[in-house]
């Protein structure tokens, strides 16, 4: 008789041993890491300020027909943003009530236009606000570090998050390819403690954001480094001054230089690629594909 019990008791026990929960990732981030070439972010400021084209879709019916161009144009996913970050510094901080009041004239009728949208914001109440709205993925260009309330926020939502390397200024004496993955370690560590699920995490290594020209080019050389982290990896060169420091140009003028950094990450490893000119990004992303199938 005690053999028999205790054999109970054992398949008793194992019955009670809690099974892993199978990664869940989430579906937007699944279907935008699912296509055969990178998916195409296209930029949407609904600022008076940004380094590109601060004003020019800060007016509700100009950020829409933007957005609508945009989609045209072949973007995967819009990503708006209510404040200029500008990398190399110069942005003037806005208040959370500010951005949200960009945004509320027109979130809602670019969601319903049926491509997913980030929100690129710093503040958690931003963010919150967007998610609740409609808006798919958080974009944070402090990477969970600077809102103490981001990363909570976001796992509440259960929605992917874009964790982007920062800096308050640059510093042409460190190994930025070691200050960026010790960055993402606390991003992450920041995202783990809030439930925030690694899986829904993507990393964005932040060109032009706290670091010399020399180094945005030294990222987009070592950026197959940061597969070490098997997440995502999104890289957004698009129109940045490193560009001018190769080839003299501005802003505008920066369509090749972009699209050669951007082809650069893709072979790297890049899954997501940020641009202002997403018709020209998604045909030359097609064709590097194209070429590539042929070896």
């Amino acid at each position: 008789m005690r053999g028999p019990r205790k054999a109970t008791r054992m398949v008793k026990t194992s019955s009670k041993q809690a099974v892993p929960a199978a990664p869940r990732l989430h579906p937007v981030l699944g279907r935008l890491l699912s296509r055969p070439t990178p998916a195409v972010m296209g930029v949407l400021n609904v600022t008076p300020d940004s380094f590109s084209d601060g004003g020019k879709f800060l007016a509700p019916d100009q950020a829409m027909a933007q957005a609508r161009r945009l989609i045209a144009d072949g973007a995967d996913i819009i990503d708006i943003g209510a404040e200029s970050t500008r990398p190399y510094g110069g942005a003037q901080p806005v208040s959370a009530e500010m951005e949200l009041r960009r945004l509320q004239p027109v979130l809602a009728q670019i969601v319903a236009l049926g491509v997913p949208v980030s929100i690129d914001s710093m503040k958690a109440e931003v963010v919150a606000w967007a998610l609740d709205h409609g808006a798919a993925i958080a974009n944070d260009v402090w990477g969970l570090q600077r809102d103490g309330e981001m990363a909570a926020s976001i796992a509440a939502r259960n929605a992917p998050v874009i964790a982007m390397h920062n800096r308050e200024r640059a510093d042409p004496s460190i190994d930025i390819m070691q200050d960026i993955a010790a960055f993402f370690d606390r991003s992450l560590e920041i995202a783990a403690r809030a439930g925030l699920a690694r899986e829904n995490i993507v990393l964005d290594p932040g060109i032009g954001f706290g670091k010399t020209q020399e180094q945005s080019l030294i990222v987009l050389a070592r950026l197959d480094e940061l597969k070490s982290f098997g997440l995502p990896l999104l890289i957004g060169a698009s129109r940045k001054v490193f560009i001018a420091s190769v080839s003299p140009s501005e802003p505008q003028q920066r369509l090749g230089g972009s699209i050669a950094a951007h082809l650069a990450a893709a072979r790297r490893g890049a899954t997501i690629i940020r641009t202002h000119d997403v018709a020209e990004t998604v045909q030359a992303l097609r064709v590097l594909a194209a070429i590539e199938d042929k070896r």
